[in-house]
């Protein structure tokens, strides 16, 4: 692939280590999966080809937040501040 050649030598101009750049893909890779996944962390896992104990393990490691986003919700109303409707 042309873009991964290009991404290397970029990273090999930078006077980046090969560490540096494996854990710099791995932290693109696991945030976007979790992303694509809702947060699932099992499912993200299985989008990586890894168990999710490694995959906790390197979000703990990359310091990356892998909670759930919680979905929308509709206002509720706050039943006290209803309006009373007297009776005649």
């Amino acid at each position: 692939m042309k873009t991964i050649d290009e991404l290397a030598l970029k990273l090999l101009d930078g006077s980046f280590f090969l560490e540096e750049a494996v854990e710099l893909l791995e932290k693109v890779l696991i945030t976007e999966s979790l992303s694509r996944t809702g947060g699932n962390q099992s499912e993200a896992a299985k989008m990586l080809g890894i168990h999710r104990n490694t995959l906790q393990r390197k979000m703990t490691e990359y310091k990356i937040d892998g909670r759930r986003k919680k979905p929308m919700t509709s206002v509720t109303r706050d039943s006290s501040k209803r309006t009373k409707v007297k009776s005649a």
